[in-house]
């Protein structure tokens, strides 16, 4: 029987039809290709967990999120005014959403493909870290939750093709410390009792202890991109500078001081990581340099003020009682560094997620974040 032959209209439809075809599954192998981000972390980039918890943490409350576009102004549970830097690192990396809460109902399914969240505002690298806040995931217990995800990546994409999406483009983003040293070394009463008379030293070992071991389970689950920040100037945020009654450019020597002792042993650490993780890429952003800079030259960067937070309450920087509907709040935030007494503000967010992105050694080495997605 000879073969029917395809009229020229239904020729070109069929090549229209394959060419879609074509398009939707690379667009779909695109989509995959971008990987996803994995964000653990304390308050600077909870997107939401602690809703989920009883906490005494919590900024699911007006007038937090109030330029969050995507949630029309409405809170989240994000401590700031509109995106945290991971969200924003994310869009930059060309995510096509923010990493979902690990702890949100909805983040089941293909949506983990995109990234999840596992940061707790409160949380630490130690599990003692953020007592006083009653409930909060440490470092720990977010390491255990992303061993969930991991399963369920596997039963979604197959073995195989899970562990190559984990391992070669998916970014895991680590914000922790600065609670350990805020909501624990410094409030000793309210932590364990021997800590009363651990010394720094002592102290920055365990909190290296813990982060080698919590690194390394992560390396175990196949992350091999990594971002860590270290702890930022944290003698220099309004909480700080209100409750020691400080000129308005002075900072709190003491946390600063031990920030920067964490922070050069976090180095090596990183780097004796590097050597006996294979294959792992350790980025280190140096987070205390680029908020010093923003908050030394805020003028330079189109703030009017770096020390008084924009919502907040109590004293000579607004900086006692957390952001909340009684608060009193500025009349433009794009022009404060801090939106609340211990968080930035989105617009100072903006300028660190670009460094982190696009800078070069001074912020972000060996590599910015673009060239580590793209490695």
């Amino acid at each position: 029987m000879a073969m029917a032959r395809l009229q020229p209209c239904t020729l070109i439809l069929a090549l229209l039809l394959a060419n879609v075809i074509c398009f939707l599954g690379k667009a779909d192998s695109d989509s995959l290709g971008l990987g996803a981000s994995f964000i653990f972390g304390d308050s600077l980039v909870d997107a939401g967990n602690n809703n989920y918890l009883p906490t005494l943490s919590r900024a699911n409350i007006r007038p937090n999120g109030i330029d969050f576009t995507a949630s029309g102004g409405m809170p989240t549970g994000r401590y700031t005014n509109g995106r945290t830097i991971g969200d924003i690192v994310g869009e930059l990396l060309g995510q096509p959403h923010y990493a979902v809460p690990f702890l949100a109902p909805n983040t089941t399914g293909k949506a983990i493909l995109s990234g999840v969240n596992y940061a707790s505002g409160g949380g630490g690298i130690l599990n003692a870290t953020g007592r006083i806040f009653v409930n909060r995931l440490s470092m720990d217990i977010q390491v255990d939750y992303f061993n969930i995800t991991r399963k369920q990546i596997d039963g979604l994409l197959g073995a195989s093709k899970a562990k190559e999406y984990i391992m070669k483009t998916s970014i895991f983003s680590i914000t922790i410390g600065a609670n350990d040293f805020l909501n624990n070394y410094m409030l000793p009463v309210l932590s364990v009792g021997a800590r009363i008379s651990e010394t720094p030293d002592a102290f920055i070992d365990d909190m290296l202890s813990h982060l080698r071991d919590q690194l390394t389970r992560l390396y175990k689950l196949d992350a091999r991109k990594f971002v860590l920040g270290n702890v930022g100037p944290i003698g220099c945020i309004p909480y700080q500078k209100t409750i020691n009654q400080l000129n308005p450019d002075e900072c709190v020597d003491l946390p600063n001081k031990l920030a920067k002792q964490y922070n050069g042993r976090l180095t090596d650490l990183l780097a004796e990581l590097t050597k006996t993780l294979p294959g792992a890429t350790f980025v280190h952003a140096n987070v205390y340099d680029m908020v010093l800079e923003v908050i030394t030259n805020y003028d330079k960067y189109g703030f009017t003020t770096a020390n008084r937070a924009c919502c907040g309450n109590g004293g000579q920087f607004a900086g006692i009682v957390p952001c909340g509907p009684t608060s009193s709040m500025c009349t433009d935030r794009s022009k404060h560094v801090f939106w609340d007494p211990y968080h930035p503000s989105e617009a100072a967010n903006i300028i660190l997620a670009k460094q982190l992105v696009d800078g070069d050694s001074r912020y972000i080495t060996p590599m910015n974040l673009r060239k580590l997605r793209d490695l």
